[in-house]
């Protein structure tokens, strides 16, 4: 959220809601690459995190049956991917868990940032 000077960005300032100043956050540098996507995992992991993709695969489970895996005590990091490639092999093998929206219809696709609302709500009040 800040710029190269360290000023907090007027763009995420007006959207946050002064949000900004209270949640926690790192910049980590660039997950563009799976490379770097699984160094970060890694990194968490090693830091206690429960990694969670979200993603639709052969290995996924409904994002709303996550019970008994969470506990007030995890910590939880979601990945989430491009909206057209989704995510690589390699970061759903190092995932935690899988978790998937179930759709319906033709289409079996949401915007990225609604994808991760839905789960998140679920995570904090499911």
């Amino acid at each position: 959220p800040i710029d190269q000077f360290g000023r907090f960005r007027p763009q995420l300032t007006k959207v946050s809601l002064g949000a900004e100043k209270t949640v926690a956050w790192e910049k980590c540098g660039s997950t563009s690459s799976p490379q770097a996507t699984l160094k970060l995992m890694d990194k968490l992991k090693a830091d206690g995190y429960k990694i969670f993709a979200v993603e639709q695969s052969k290995k996924s489970i409904p994002y709303h049956k996550l019970s008994g895996v969470l506990t007030r005590q995890n910590t939880v990091a979601l990945v989430v991917g491009n909206e057209v490639r989704g995510l690589s092999p390699a970061i759903l093998k190092k995932a935690d868990k899988i978790l998937e929206i179930p759709m319906h219809g033709k289409k079996e696709s949401l915007n990225v940032a609604v994808a991760f609302g839905i789960v998140v709500f679920q995570l904090l009040h499911g």
